[in-house]
């Protein structure tokens, strides 16, 4: 079997998969945050261009890929498959580990995939300058390249305790043009009102969501960009799974597993969702096992309820597994899994059974990472660190029931921005954090009325 599989630009796919006509169960449609009636295309439109509107309740299965957006992808794109061999022989399992690598494109992340998309939906448009939120600041420098590479500005407001933790994730989206502050700042009315009741908060995704939004509302020349969670991120997103498809039909296999690290769950939607078409129409028995950190446990502790995509409630109102919008995380190393909710689409098929999800301390986490690279080479970005932890788990499992399988995960980024994360590992001065209870009540106490 062959230890990488490369496809040639030929199988870059034209279309990406839309999921929504195939679900077991009809998506709960999102509310307005003032009026909580079910929104309509003119409520977005203010900061969303209408092709991507179009696309959040799309019916149609395929979705064809704009050709300007494909020979943006084509800078990277496909990208390779590895089959695990050297981990695989370390653990002395009879399962077969595949990886799908993304930290192959120009921000070293998946992000791009959606980021190019919607930067090119936004200039047909006219749109001249696009706001956002970042965590980890994958999706903020995805944005960057995007933005410069269609000659429009970009301003991103990145989580304060990521904004320090990793400042050359900053100096990449500054390298692209792009203006970064610190969330929570002092550039709106959401971010001024939060550090007058905390000077020192550290920020969440949550904050930095009611920040972007509320520039870009307040800008006629601006729209709003979100790195995942919603239906139309999901989609860019499926050329992972895709190309994943293709690739193991070469090799005769198919995964009879497949894990992804899930914050906002855009890089889990978008290597599951073609595989999951297989299950929902009865052509497969695959385990879908979605991997979160005990610090920010959306799905496992979270309730299935509607709530606000932002802190400040400027945002829809959605159907997902949420902590409450309130919710302020921890400042762990995996910055892009520190969200309060669950995407709809990966929530909705949780709820139904599809998929099952796990949460995971960051020591075992880093363990699993460090593990990684000394036998495959790849030091990993922590939020897929996750899936690899799991992956391992699951590799074991195997070598104890004298069973072989076909695992896949996606190992959606690099670390090389990270590397701060594995220094205090290495100190052993790592904490785990398990999100307290009480806190968690608390927040969904505040959960809207609908």
């Amino acid at each position: 079997m062959a230890y990488k599989t490369i496809l040639d630009e030929q199988h870059l796919p034209t279309s990406w998969y839309n999921i929504i006509p195939d679900l077991p169960a009809p998506l709960e449609p999102p509310l307005h945050p003032a009026t909580k009636k079910p929104v309509g295309p003119d409520d977005l439109a203010p900061i969303f261009p209408m092709g991507l509107i179009a696309q959040e309740v799309s019916q149609e299965r395929y979705i064809p890929i704009p050709d300007e957006v494909r020979e943006v992808y084509k800078l990277w794109r496909p990208t390779p498959l590895y089959r695990a061999e050297r981990l695989e022989k370390a653990l002395d399992t009879p399962a077969h580990i595949f990886y799908k690598y993304e930290g192959v494109s120009p921000a070293g992340s998946h992000k791009p995939n959606t980021a190019v998309a919607q930067a090119y939906y936004n200039k047909q448009e006219g749109v001249r300058r696009i706001t956002t939120e970042t965590g980890a600041g994958q999706w903020g420098s995805a944005l960057a390249l995007a933005c410069n590479l269609f000659g429009m500005e970009c301003k991103v407001y990145m989580v304060k305790a990521s904004y320090y933790q990793k400042p050359y994730r900053r100096s990449m989206m500054e390298v692209w043009k792009a203006k970064v502050v610190a969330s929570p700042s002092q550039d709106t009315q959401a971010g001024r009102g939060i550090l007058a009741q905390d000077p020192q908060c550290p920020g969440s995704l949550g904050i930095a969501i009611s920040e972007a939004v509320e520039d870009a509302a307040t800008h006629g020349d601006t729209h709003y960009s979100l790195g995942s969670v919603l239906n139309h991120v999901l989609l860019h997103q499926t050329v992972i799974g895709l190309e994943a498809k293709e690739a193991l039909e070469r090799l005769d296999a198919y995964p009879d597993m497949i894990i992804g690290c899930v914050g906002g769950g855009s890089s889990f939607g978008g290597i599951t969702f073609p595989f999951i078409k297989d299950k929902l129409d009865g052509k497969s028995k695959t385990r879908f096992i979605a991997v979160e950190p005990e610090a920010c446990p959306s799905i496992t502790r979270g309730d299935y309820a509607y709530d606000f995509g932002d802190t400040a409630g400027m945002a829809p109102i959605i159907k997902m597994y949420t902590l409450g919008h309130s919710f302020v995380p921890p400042s762990i190393h995996a910055g892009g899994l520190r969200y309060h909710g669950m995407a709809p689409l990966i929530s909705l098929l949780c709820r139904e059974g599809v998929i099952e999800a796990r949460a995971v301390h960051q020591n075992a986490v880093f363990q699993s990472a460090v593990l990684f690279a000394q036998h495959e080479g790849i030091v990993p970005a922590p939020e897929p660190s996750h899936a690899i932890h799991v992956a391992i788990q699951e590799a074991l499992r195997c070598k104890q029931e004298g069973v072989s399988r076909n695992i896949l995960f996606n190992l959606c980024g690099h670390g090389h921005f990270d590397m701060s994360a594995y220094d205090a590992f290495l100190a052993g001065k790592l904490e785990d954090y398990a999100y307290p209870q009480e806190e968690v009540s608390k927040a969904l106490a505040g959960l809207p009325r609908v």
